[in-house]
């Protein structure tokens, strides 16, 4: 007898519907095809198990399974329920009456308990446009499954309960999931708050014009100032996700398989920190299965890039595509996938090896030329894809020991907020959302300065050694403070301000 179940597989961070046929005739041979990796070859162990465990027949017969599109590589054990309740069907333990209409997915335990799967959510979205009534899979993906609305989300905790669904034997209540009010519940649940950091009033402002402008950062001062506290921060004062954006960062959280277990949607804008021992690979994203690397994780959110010096310039020199094109591809020889990479990178370095170049009070023990050689470990093309060059100093006793109030998290958001909707409103007509993405036509569009503005930056690029790459760095920073103010032009103080923030691009900075 043959019978068809369906299943799904995952390529990149899009699913493709997988149709299990399961043929029984006269034999004893089990035939596995359809391109599987080890993991579904090694399902026929597990199957066979789980249906003996739940006093289940294996038919002792020649079984063929064929997983179609046959061209297509199946991987990992998601396919286990599919194949196992497909052999139920084929040999009449079952019935087959309900298979056409359900995505069957799950790991079966050799007791046949369904284990938790990776990328859920964008199976279930492709689920729904192909028009399946429901979805059956693992009890601990139900929250996430049950994020797509229109279509019936069930889960189960074994294989007994599957096959007392499809026979009928007992009613079963799909999942469901308030989308607006766990987004709403969620989305100012903070852990950290600006109002905990004591003085620090210039770094809260370069924060504040970077998350206006989607600008990138990087923070250079000595160990101990408080550069790691105030990255950590960002993600609370950029402008709350939309479920657009939550239900993109929920589905690239899902197919890398970081969404905790009874956890659905995520509302946070996520805040990366690898280590500076990272490969390039876990990075970008790739590997013999491909999947998404830290800059997509960060999607929507925030990179943060300790030590930067300490990362291998490779890694390193591999981000420069992804910070301009906000995606990356990964190629093998059969296929290519997408990733999803628009994050805002924070960096964070020491000025020098031993950490007190420039320090108001510790003096520095580098050597001569030791503070150049430290900062040439960045590279000009990726310096110059950062726009607000920082420089973070100590916090004095008197800042630390004033108990006043702080301005809040929120406050600072609402002021980011404004600027960001004046920006929307200006590039409606493109493809560009903030001001970090403007390209040189409108920068020439929105970016004009008076006949002083250019007479300050030119005198600002003489006497301070400004490179040239500074320029239409200068310029956007320049627009994102003049929408700060709500300012229609920008104003030379906006450009003086802008000219500041650019640090490293001073040829006399490390002396």
């Amino acid at each position: 007898m043959l019978v068809k179940t369906f299943g799904s597989a995952v390529f990149g961070i899009d699913a493709t519907t997988i149709t299990i046929e399961v043929n029984i005739a006269n034999g004893v041979n089990f035939m596995l095809v359809g391109l599987p990796d080890k993991a579904v070859q090694e399902s026929h162990q597990r199957i066979k198990a789980a249906l003996k465990n739940n006093n289940l027949h294996y038919p002792g017969k020649e079984i063929t399974v064929n997983m179609a599109p046959a061209d297509i590589r199946k991987e990992g054990s998601t396919f286990d329920l599919a194949i196992g309740i497909g052999i139920l069907a084929a040999s009449e333990q079952i019935s087959y009456t309900k298979l056409e209409d359900y995505i069957l997915l799950g790991e079966l335990s050799l007791d046949g308990t369904l284990q938790v799967i990776k990328g859920v959510l964008p199976i279930v979205m492709q689920a729904k446009k192909d028009g399946f009534k429901g979805i059956l899979l693992p009890k601990q993906n139900e929250s996430e499954a049950a994020i797509v609305e229109g279509i019936e989300v069930y889960g189960m905790e074994n294989m007994r309960e599957v096959i007392d669904f499809l026979n009928d034997v007992r009613p079963f209540i799909p999942a469901k999931f308030d989308i607006e009010e766990e987004f709403h519940r969620q989305l100012h649940e903070n852990e950290v708050d600006f109002e905990d950091v004591k003085g620090q009033s210039a770094i809260k402002r370069a924060f504040e014009i970077a998350a206006a402008g989607g600008h990138n950062v990087i923070l250079i001062g000595p160990p101990g100032a408080g550069k790691s506290m105030l990255a950590k921060r960002l993600p609370t004062i950029l402008p709350p996700m939309s479920i657009d954006e939550s239900l993109e960062t929920t589905k690239i959280h899902s197919v890398a398989g970081k969404i905790g277990k009874n956890n659905g949607l995520i509302t946070q804008r996520p805040f990366r920190k690898p280590h500076h021992t990272i490969s390039d690979v876990a990075l970008v994203g790739g590997g013999s299965y491909p999947q998404p690397g830290e800059i997509s994780l960060a999607h929507n959110g925030v990179l943060f890039l300790d030590e930067l010096p300490e990362y291998k310039r490779q890694v390193l020199e591999v981000m420069r595509q992804p910070l301009e094109d906000r995606t990356v591809t990964v190629s093998r020889a059969r296929f290519s996938v997408d990733y999803p990479a628009g994050f805002m990178l924070v960096a964070a370095m020491n000025p020098c090896p031993c950490g007190y170049y420039n320090h108001p009070e510790k003096e520095c023990v580098c050597a001569p030329g030791v503070v150049q050689r430290y900062l040439n470990k960045i590279s000009g093309p990726l310096l110059d894809r950062i726009d607000l060059h920082v420089e973070v100093t100590p916090v004095s006793f008197d800042d630390l020991a004033f108990n006043a109030p702080t301005e809040t998290s929120a406050e600072i958001r609402e002021r980011v907020i404004r600027a960001r909707i004046i920006q929307l409103n200006r590039y409606k007509t493109s493809q560009t959302h903030c001001n970090a993405q403007m390209q040189r036509k409108e920068l020439i569009e929105f970016c004009e300065i008076s006949d002083e503005g250019k007479h300050l930056l030119k005198h600002a690029m003489d006497r301070l050694g400004l490179s040239a790459r500074a320029y239409d760095r200068i310029l956007k920073v320049a627009r994102t403070i003049a929408d700060l103010t709500d300012s229609r032009n920008i104003e030379t103080v906006h450009l003086s301000e802008a000219i500041q923030l650019r640090n490293l691009d001073r040829e006399n900075w490390a002396g």
